[in-house]
């Protein structure tokens, strides 16, 4: 009888199923949730924890999951390790929404300095030149990843020069994120890209979804400005993504997202209005955010051992980043733990009142 030989991918796994059981989650969570300082705080995650604002905790936070990214992609090759290398770019994404903000709202160097994360290697960016750039063209030609660059340079220039918001940059750099996410997914093997494109099916639905919320509810811009920002490729239908640009109202979109977007039962959401404000945008989006959650938390275990497994641990991670920035936020604010941990993703009691 032949052996089984274990793969590259099975020891990554493996080594993944191990970090999970010390993740910030769970009884975890709640117990950081009573900590009472940032210090407190920074100790419990980090045993050599020099940190004492919260500033500087959630760049190690950031730094340090975007090295383990690079780590995880590097023990694989071929397809995965592209796939892979590729989420690291998100976290520059953020750096260049950013700097969006600040190119459009003429910010100086030592004021959006406090606001960026010092990435390491591949990801660090010269952020000076974006702010003095002349023009959006000048901005969009600055980005060093060419998807990210095209995407920008194709879909905001001629709206962001008509009515210059920095929305147009950001869901620009958006849609190339994910476009060149779900085409990287194609060469996987069937098993690893069915698994792999659950995930990036949320991701792509949220956008999505956003996009309509803040657009057309926050920006009041037609679906005929948002429809060119739709992501192709990761087999959402056409259709439902017109219907939402064109949804008369966040309770209409909700409708429209639940089941893809936001979990089915949420679809009955009664905090939109016809002029909605910021925090039911916030709402839905958090409840997108709890989908997130379940998808690759579900995708982990039904997975295991491939390359599913290990996308969905770093969806995991992402949270668990999202839920430490928060908690160090409200610490620092001096927040009751109890509010806290209401802030935290799963938001189970957002998911049991709103419906």
């Amino acid at each position: 009888m032949a052996l089984s030989i274990p793969t590259d991918l099975d020891f990554l796994s493996a080594r993944l199923h191990g970090r999970r059981s010390r993740l910030a989650e769970a009884e975890r969570l709640d117990g950081l949730c009573r900590l009472r300082t940032v210090a407190e705080l920074a100790r419990a995650i980090f045993a050599d924890a020099t940190a004492h604002t919260a500033v500087d905790l959630q760049r190690r936070l950031v730094v340090e999951t975007v090295e383990e990214l690079d780590e995880i992609a590097a023990n694989v090759t071929g397809h995965a390790a592209e796939f892979l290398a590729w989420l690291g770019v998100r976290y520059q994404m953020e750096n260049l929404k950013v700097l969006a903000r600040g190119f459009s709202s003429g910010m100086g160097a030592d004021d959006i300095r406090p606001h960026l994360i010092p990435l390491p290697g591949r990801l660090a960016l010269r952020f000076e030149p974006f702010l003095s750039a002349g023009s959006v063209e000048a901005f969009a030609s600055l980005i060093p990843a060419e998807t990210l660059y095209k995407s920008v340079a194709l879909l905001a220039v001629g709206p962001y020069t008509q009515n210059p918001k920095p929305f147009f940059i950001e869901a620009a750099l958006d849609h190339g994120y994910l476009s060149h996410l779900a085409a990287l997914a194609g060469p996987l093997s069937s098993e690893d890209r069915a698994f792999v494109l659950t995930i990036v099916r949320q991701e792509v639905e949220t956008f999505h979804m956003m996009l309509a919320a803040r657009g057309r509810f926050h920006y009041q811009l037609s679906a005929e400005t948002l429809a060119p920002f739709r992501v192709r490729g990761a087999g959402i239908p056409s259709d439902r993504f017109l219907k939402m640009i064109r949804a008369s109202d966040l309770g209409h979109l909700a409708a429209l997202a639940a089941g893809h977007a936001i979990n089915a039962a949420s679809a009955s959401w009664q905090g939109a209005t016809e002029s909605p404000r910021g925090e039911d945008v916030a709402i839905l989006e958090a409840l997108a955010w709890n989908r997130y959650w379940r998808v690759a938390n579900g995708t982990f275990r039904r997975s295991h051992m491939g390359l599913g497994a290990v996308v969905a641990f770093t969806g995991i991670r992402r949270v668990e980043l999202a839920n430490l920035i928060t908690l160090s936020e409200g610490i620092r604010m001096g927040l009751a733990p109890e509010v806290i941990r209401r802030r935290l993703i799963p938001r189970t009691l957002l998911e049991s009142t709103r419906v």
